[in-house]
């Protein structure tokens, strides 16, 4: 029993989380137990007006990111461009008080919106029974916290860890890809566009539609994305001009509203946002469907989009933490994400997580703590409002242009050229995830892709690597002799280093081996 409560101490909690509970009053447990389960109360009775001042300026700066990409995200999974509004408001809020990152921005991603999207309407459609699939949009959010949460609480974040880094690249990629394709009828001004979203039903649907491309569209697509590329060169090649891509979608924003605004008589066929209401989210804890006949497609689409946002939220979270050199707890990560979910669900939310695009703004414009989260939301809360009616004129073309601009960079061929060059199942795993997203389906994407992962674990666990050693000379150091050239056999021995443990899964390779 000692042995057994030992191993599952290892597997379930290696870091030991109730050490700091040993040998301590009552009252001192209470409040490291407040603590750990709501960490703002761990570094709040530090914060300053120096601090404050720094996340005020972040803030602000990732707020005029998240507005334009809130609208455009909330399109992007089908629901109105308010929704996407309404959860750049909510969870970070939430986060702000349950999460350990100081750079994590909270909102709406590319990737969750897109499967959530692409999931429902294999089900029901977005533009037949609109009211139906909002409330499957808020059922799926709800299930994606409750899984994440779940998670968190029973420390079960390995469960993750099997999207591999190599399949995640591929299947980031081909996401960016069929995310950038379904933008092409926004851009092009198209009426009749396919439901799909596998690149060859949409490219047939362009060309069989090309009558339909709207001209004047044109030159206002080739000036937005060149205004955003310009934006990203200038913060990539110097980091410190981070505000000029964080700023160029609003801008962008900005401008194409007043000149649609101003000749909005000249331009026919340009579509336009509309009418968006304004003021706070209202309540949808009654929109949410557990007794009905779609129920299952909402909890299966929750787990998927769950399982995404959350791998996404907690990798770029511990990357920034690592750049600035401070801990970042997975499971409280878990639960933070679940928990937020599952408010934003009952608040008129759909799946939100910590974004790449603007915890890198976050980061570089100086952010010192998640309040930087709450200035963000307050600036939402403001524009929410007050200036919605503003938005009315905003052309649908721009939004298409954010949303290729912003998935851009998810195209990581650098990784999977290292890929190639370290590890070629790797790189075929990479790609096999690609081609499944893009010419498959998002979700069969995203199974090839689990699946492939589990096949190289698998493979690692029955198959492992065997290699002979020799010894290097003058020394008492022995490596592999296909490694190390100068390594020289032990005359009369064989001396071989199995790298994995020996257990039945793979003795009788190894002792064929």
């Amino acid at each position: 029993m000692e042995k057994l409560k030992q191993r599952v101490g290892e597997i379930f909690f290696p870091d030991d989380p109730l050490h700091k509970f040993k040998n301590q009053t009552l009252p001192k447990k209470l409040l490291l137990g407040l603590q750990f389960l709501v960490p703002v109360f761990e570094w709040g009775p530090q914060y300053n007006l120096k601090l404050l001042r720094s996340d005020v300026v972040s803030g602000l700066t990732i707020a005029s990111l998240a507005i334009p990409q809130g609208i455009s995200y909330a399109k992007l999974a089908k629901l109105p461009p308010i929704i996407g509004l309404y959860s750049s408001f909510v969870p970070p809020m939430i986060y702000a008080l349950l999460g350990s990152s100081r750079h994590l921005a909270v909102g709406p991603v590319s990737i969750a919106s897109l499967v959530m999207g692409s999931m429902l309407t294999q089900e029901v459609s977005a533009t037949e029974d609109p009211t139906l699939y909002l409330k499957l949009a808020f059922t799926a959010t709800f299930f994606a916290g409750l899984f994440q949460a779940s998670l968190g609480l029973l420390r079960l974040g390995f469960v993750i860890d099997f999207l591999s880094k190599a399949t995640l690249v591929g299947f980031t990629a081909g996401a960016a890809v069929v995310v950038s394709l379904q933008q092409l009828k926004g851009l092009l001004g198209i009426v009749t566009f396919t439901t799909k979203m596998e690149i060859v039903p949409v490219i047939s649907s362009v060309f069989h539609s090309r009558d339909e491309v709207s001209h004047q569209n044109q030159k206002p697509i080739i000036q937005n994305l060149l205004l955003f590329l310009i934006g990203l060169l200038m913060s990539m090649k110097n980091p410190k001009l981070f505000w000029v891509s964080a700023a160029a979608p609003l801008t962008s924003v900005i401008a194409a509203t007043l000149a649609s605004f101003m000749f909005s008589s000249k331009l026919h066929g340009v579509k336009i946002i509309g009418h968006l209401p304004k003021g706070l989210n209202p309540p949808s804890m009654d929109m949410l469907l557990f007794s009905s006949s779609h129920l299952a497609v909402a909890i299966k689409t929750g787990i998927v989009t769950g399982i995404l946002s959350l791998t996404e939220g907690i990798a770029v979270g511990t990357t920034f933490a690592s750049l600035a050199n401070y801990p970042v707890d997975g499971n409280k990560e878990m639960m933070a994400i679940g928990a937020m979910n599952m408010v934003g669900s009952c608040t008129s939310c759909y799946v939100t997580t910590g974004s790449f695009s603007r915890s890198a703004v976050n980061y570089n414009a100086g952010a010192k703590t998640a309040v930087s989260n709450t200035v963000m939301a307050a600036a939402v809360l403001v524009t929410l409002l007050f200036l919605m009616p503003l938005f009315h004129y905003t052309p649908e073309v721009i939004l298409a242009a954010i949303i290729i601009t912003a998935v851009i960079g998810l195209v990581d061929y650098r990784a999977a050229g290292r890929l190639w060059k370290v590890d070629k199942l790797d790189f075929a795993a990479c790609l096999c995830s690609f081609v499944g997203v893009v010419f498959v389906s998002v979700p069969v994407g995203l199974s090839v892709a689990v699946g492939v992962s589990m096949f190289k674990v698998l493979l690692h666990v029955t198959r492992p690597n065997a290699v002979v050693l020799g010894n290097l000379p003058g020394t008492q150091i022995y490596q592999s002799v296909q490694r190390y050239g100068e390594a020289e056999r032990v005359a009369s021995f064989l001396i071989v280093a199995v790298e994995s443990p020996i257990y039945f899964a793979n003795s009788t390779y190894l002792k064929e081996r």
